[in-house]
Parts: structure tokens; sequence; C-alpha cells
């Protein structure tokens, strides 16, 4: 019990020490360059406490239960007693397709779940006028999240080289800007980054470390990491590709008036 109130202690004095700069930073613009007042500062002051006890404990949580969950599940999926039950020979790439399942299910539910995203679709839809839907935004970037998740999943099993899938993407990407509604492309590219935040990024690099470790051949420091890469990328697709058929089925319909 004491290692463990030990390692809090640590994590928090280093979440303080990591989030001071930025609060210095704040507060000297603030005070030196604009010369005025924080407003409510007592109120800022408790919410930059309560960021590093968050910080802290969600550090904590990564360590505890998010990180060692991933690998396990990877390594239990992965395990030759679950996939190679009765069949002879060397596993194939084809065989770990429970595997590609649950990366894509890990994939689209982090990304539902993820804040970051939830705060930027809302704002997405206000500032539209409803034109682009909170909950089509979402699903269309979780949608895109679980297909790069999967064909991650199956890069670190076939060990085909990650340049391969991040060029075919850009290229796709590339031809979907030209194509896409000018007002929506920076909301895609946008789409891309919020998905790298607090709830998908912890349990993709598991699973992805977890894949590395347990599939023969595969290096953690070779092929475990990339998820994250693919992971910013394919929503771009999937929110432009959404983008694209809903302006198409819209022009589609008839008008009656």
């Amino acid at each position: 019990m004491e290692n463990v109130w030990l390692e809090m202690g640590s994590i928090f004095v280093g979440t303080l020490r990591d989030v001071a700069p930025i609060v210095a930073l704040l507060f000297f613009f603030q005070y030196v360059v604009l010369r005025r007042p924080i407003r409510n500062l007592r109120k800022t002051v408790e919410g930059l406490v309560f960021v590093v006890l968050g910080l802290a404990l969600f550090l904590i949580g990564l360590e505890q239960a998010l990180f060692p969950l991933g690998e396990a599940m990877a390594e239990q999926l992965t395990s030759p007693e679950f996939i190679g039950a009765g069949k002879a020979g060397e596993l194939e790439w084809y065989d770990y397709y429970w595997v590609y399942l649950f990366a894509a299910a890990i994939g689209f539910a982090t990304t539902i779940a993820e804040p970051s995203l939830i705060a930027v679709a809302m704002k997405a839809s206000e500032m539209s006028g409803n034109a682009v839907s909170s909950r089509g935004l979402r699903i269309a970037v979780a949608i895109g999240v679980a297909a790069s998740v999967a064909l991650g999943a199956f890069r670190i099993v076939s060990g085909t080289p990650l340049y391969i899938y991040m060029i075919v993407g850009y290229l796709v990407v590339v031809v979907q800007t030209v194509f896409a509604p000018k007002w929506l492309v920076p909301l895609a590219f946008d789409s891309g980054g919020v998905t790298t935040s607090t709830v998908t990024v912890p349990l993709v690099t598991a699973l992805g470390l977890g894949l590395a470790s347990t599939i023969p051949g595969r290096s953690p420091l070779m092929d475990g990491f990339g998820l994250i890469a693919l992971a910013s990328l394919f929503p771009m697709i999937t929110v432009m590709g959404y983008a694209q058929i809903s302006e198409k089925r819209s022009k589609k319909k008839p008008d009656y008036s």
C-alpha cells in the first residue's frame, strides 16, 4: 500500500512540474504583457488545482488499468490456444480475425466517448447552423478510427511497413480535398487531430504494443507504434466522404415546392 501512495505522489509531483510552465506562461502574459488582473482569480486557481489532480489521477489510471488491460486483451486474442485451436501448422494473417474485430470495436467505442470530439462536433453543428450533424460527425470519425485501428492491427500481424498505408491514405485525402466542400476541409482535418486525445490514445497504444509483443517475429518498438498515426488519418477520409455522400443525396431529392 505504501508503494502505491509513493507512486501516486511521484505522478502528482511530475504532473505539477509539467503543468507549471503552462501556468507560468499564462500568468506572465496576463500580468506583464496585457497588464490586467485575471477575472475570478479564485475560481481560476481552483480550476488549475482540479486540472492537476485530474491529470495525475488519469495517469495513474493509465498505468494501473488501461495499459495493462489493452496488453492483456491483445495477449489473449493472439494466444495460439485461442486462435489456433484445432489448426495445424503456422497461423496466417486471416486467422487473427478476432483481433481485427476487437481493434475496430475498441477504435469505434473510444472515439465515440472522446470528450474532445464531442466538443468539436457540438461547435461544428452550432457554427454551421446544424448543416453538420453533431451525431453524424462523431459517427463518421468513429468509423474512420475503427477502420484505421483494424487496418493497423492487420499491419502488425502481417508485418507490412507503415509508410505504404500512410502514403496511400494521404493520396486519398489529397484527392478528396479537391472535390469535398471547401468549408468542410478544415473541419475534416481537425477531426483527425481530436482523435489523438485522452481516451483513444492509451487504449489504442496499449493494443498495438500488446500485439507487437505477443505475435512472433514482431518488435514492440518497430511494429507496436503507428496505430495513432493511422487513427488521425482515416477520420479525414470518412468525414469528407460523409459530406460528399450527404451532398450528393441532398441534390438527388426532388423539389416539391
